[in-house]
């Protein structure tokens, strides 16, 4: 039985996308004075998008199944190949980086105030309203 209809696991999600997103941006900001580093991006859409070209794959376990092939992604970390700020071939820039920073933390942040409330809202229910 699940007590909030699945809310909890895509709240738990997206703490998960917001996680990685923290530790690539902070890579990012990291690697600032890097010679030739790029910058990566996490980015659901991308993700979406790969998934919706994805080619499914199987193992056969038997010569009369169907065989399919092609490719599989993985998802992941985006890297910004052709993008340089500095003549050094760095494309990291900390504007946007530090933005990226503020928007991932405002997200988490209210990610974090769903969860307590929902927690909250159980706690109120199994003390019997009290």
């Amino acid at each position: 039985m699940d007590l909030f209809g699945g809310t909890i696991k895509n709240l738990e999600n997206g703490l998960n996308y917001a996680t990685v997103r923290q530790k690539t941006i902070a890579q990012n900001i990291a690697n600032v004075d890097t010679p030739n580093y790029k910058a990566k991006s996490v980015s659901f859409k991308d993700l979406l998008q790969e998934a919706n070209n994805e080619v499914l794959t199987a193992n056969r376990t038997d010569a009369r199944h169907i065989n399919f092939t092609g490719e599989s992604t993985t998802p992941g970390v985006y890297s910004y190949a052709n993008l340089k700020y500095r003549q050094d071939g760095n494309g990291v820039d900390m504007d946007t980086e530090q933005a990226n920073l503020a928007k991932n933390a405002i997200y988490y942040n209210a990610l974090i105030e769903r969860v307590s409330s929902k927690f909250n809202t159980l706690q109120t229910v199994l003390k019997g309203g009290n």
